[in-house]
C-alpha cells in the first residue's frame, strides 16, 4: 500500500507542533501582623495604587510598560491573615511565543490611604534610588518567595514589601503552555 498526503505549507509531514509559552501575572496585596492600619484602623475603608514596570519581550511579542492598577473601596481585614486585595490578574500575553525566561516585572511605587480624619493613615512608598535619599517608606521590590501551584496552574512569587507601612504586593507569574 502506498499513502501520499499534502502537508501545510511551510510544515514537514509528521513534525510535531513546537511546545511554547505565554504567561498570566496576578496581584495580591496584604498587611504585615505588625502593621500600622491593621492594629489602628481595623473596618476602615481606604484605596490602594502602585506603578509596576513589566517587560515580555520575545521575537514573536513585544511588550514594555507601567501598569498602573487602583483599588478603591479596600476594607481594613480584622486580622493579618486576610488580604487587603484578593488575588486579580494583572495582565496576560495573547500571543505564544518561544520560552525565552520569565517576564521582568518590578513595582515601583505605592501610594494610598486609610481611615478619615485624624486617624487617616497616608502611604506614598517609593524604590531606592541612587543618589537620592532613602525614602520614609521605602518600598523593596523583587524579594524572591516560593514557587507553588494554585488553581490556575504553577507560578513564581515576587514581593514588594514597605519598611514603614508594612505592606505587601505579591506578583504572581503563571507561565502558560501553548503551542507555536
Amino acid at each position: 500500500m502506498l499513502a501520499f498526503g499534502l502537508a501545510p505549507a511551510g510544515t514537514a509531514l509528521g513534525a510535531a507542533a513546537e511546545l511554547g509559552v505565554r504567561h498570566r501575572i496576578d496581584v495580591m496585596v496584604s498587611a504585615e501582623p505588625d502593621a500600622p492600619i491593621l492594629s489602628r484602623l481595623k473596618g476602615s475603608k481606604g484605596e490602594l495604587s502602585f506603578t509596576v514596570r513589566l517587560s515580555a519581550n520575545s521575537k514573536e511579542s513585544k511588550f514594555f510598560g507601567m501598569l498602573r492598577p487602583s483599588f478603591p473601596d479596600i476594607v481594613i481585614p480584622d486580622g493579618a491573615g486576610r488580604p487587603l486585595v484578593q488575588q486579580t490578574k494583572l495582565w496576560e500575553e495573547e500571543v505564544c511565543h518561544q520560552r525565552r525566561g520569565l517576564p521582568k516585572v518590578t513595582v515601583t511605587q505605592l501610594g494610598g490611604h486609610f481611615g478619615e480624619g485624624d486617624g487617616r493613615i497616608e502611604i506614598s512608598a517609593i524604590n531606592r534610588h541612587i543618589g537620592v535619599l532613602v525614602p520614609p517608606d521605602e518600598l523593596t521590590p523583587g524579594i524572591k518567595l516560593d514557587q507553588g501551584s494554585d488553581s490556575f496552574g504553577l507560578f513564581y512569587a515576587f514581593r514588594a514589601q514597605t519598611r514603614n507601612s508594612r505592606l505587601n504586593v505579591d506578583l504572581k507569574i503563571y507561565p502558560i503552555d501553548c503551542f507555536l
